[in-house]
């Protein structure tokens, strides 16, 4: 058994993700899952749907106060969830 050309389970798993381009759609799923860990359980209460699509994440809310508040702080937004995707995912945020 030739052994030069092994790699780790997980990096095999990486490199069909990629080669699937399935990468992209697993970490834009996994931020959709984060939500409520990076803004807390009040504003993951008011969001009746989230869904990213086309680089843009479309929030729809419950609450109109909460919407004006998270208008407000769209860029501290859209940076926290780059950052725990460890990339460039999102570049806007829609709330309706």
């Amino acid at each position: 058994m030739d052994r030069s050309n092994t790699q780790s389970m997980g990096e095999a798993i990486r490199a069909f993700l990629k080669e699937s381009k399935l990468e992209k759609p697993l970490r834009e799923r996994q931020l959709v899952s984060s939500w409520e860990s990076l803004l807390g359980k009040s504003i993951a209460k008011a969001t009746k749907d989230i869904y990213i699509k086309e680089g843009i994440l479309h929030v729809h809310l419950n609450s109109s106060v909460i919407r004006n508040e998270l208008y407000m702080l769209q860029d501290e937004i859209i940076r926290k969830l780059n950052e725990c995707a460890g990339e460039k995912i999102i570049k806007k945020i829609i709330l309706k």
